[in-house]
């Protein structure tokens, strides 16, 4: 077997599970990520805050050093860098670390509102989990393969809540709180998704019984959405697993088990 170069080696730590090596650096980085959204909340908390604010920055400070260092790394150990960095999550990795950096060049007590707001895109970091979730994979291919049917599904719900809205404006008035038709699909979209802020209450008899058959409605179209993903995911299963392999030239993932090429550039994978 040749000796692999450091940037190969690399590559395989950082972008792959399947070494012990690999798995240690996703276990480490996972914990880094669920402390560094510990540290959002607690800083959000004005008692903690003020209380313990340098252990709270010292900390944000290690944690934002670290997490540049690992994007840094993950820039130079794939072959086109770019596709790594406007990838999905490379953005991810870029949003959550730059707000501690943006600190230095936004001084002054008039944009402290607007570092609150920087501060607050550091949450992206949990997007960052789901690159270490596998059944994740699976979801989000569930969810492109019924993405179509979601949509026929999405546009029947709006034509529906558009009716009857129209109709409990016609029933109930003005003098019951749907002044509008607007107001009354709004009134018809709370009441189909079972949220029920009740601040508008069909008051007539026939009003109150159009109202009761939209919320049993409500829990059937629940199920519809989840019935169509669950159905792609079963296909999903069905078909050859993916593994972690993460082409050293693209980035590109997904690929299937024992796969040796890049479906995407080509390229041969480490495996």
């Amino acid at each position: 077997m040749p000796k692999k170069d450091w940037k190969t080696r690399l590559h395989e730590i950082i972008y792959e599970a399947e070494t012990k090596e690999g798995k240690l650096f996703d276990v480490i980085l996972l914990i880094f990520i669920l402390a560094s959204v510990v540290l959002v909340m607690l800083e959000s908390v004005q008692s903690i805050n003020e209380k313990y604010y340098t252990i709270l920055n010292i900390s944000e400070w290690i944690i934002t050093i670290l997490f540049s260092i690992e994007y840094i790394l993950r820039v130079i150990s794939i072959k086109k860098p770019f596709s790594y960095i406007f990838s999905f999550y490379g953005i991810i990795d870029f949003l959550s670390t730059i707000p501690k950096y943006l600190s230095f060049i936004i001084v002054g007590s008039h944009n402290l509102i607007a570092l609150r707001a920087l501060r607050l895109l550091r949450v992206f970091r949990i997007l960052k989990l789901t690159r270490y979730v596998g059944a994740s994979n699976k979801l989000i291919i569930a969810l492109k393969a019924s993405k179509t049917k979601i949509a026929v599904f999405l546009f029947f719900v709006i034509i529906l809540c558009t009716i009857l809205g129209t109709v409990m404006y016609i029933i109930e008035g003005q003098e019951n709180g749907f002044t509008n038709i607007p107001k009354s699909i709004y009134w018809a979209i709370v009441t189909l998704t079972t949220v029920g802020f009740g601040d508008i209450t069909p008051q007539t008899p026939f009003g109150q019984f159009i109202a009761s058959i939209i919320m049993i409605l409500g829990y059937a179209i629940i199920a519809i959405p989840t019935g169509i993903v669950s159905s792609e995911m079963t296909k999903n299963n069905q078909e050859i697993e993916d593994n972690t392999e993460v082409c050293p030239n693209c980035a590109t993932e997904h690929h299937k088990e024992n796969a040796k090429h890049c479906y995407n550039c080509g390229s041969k994978l480490h495996s």
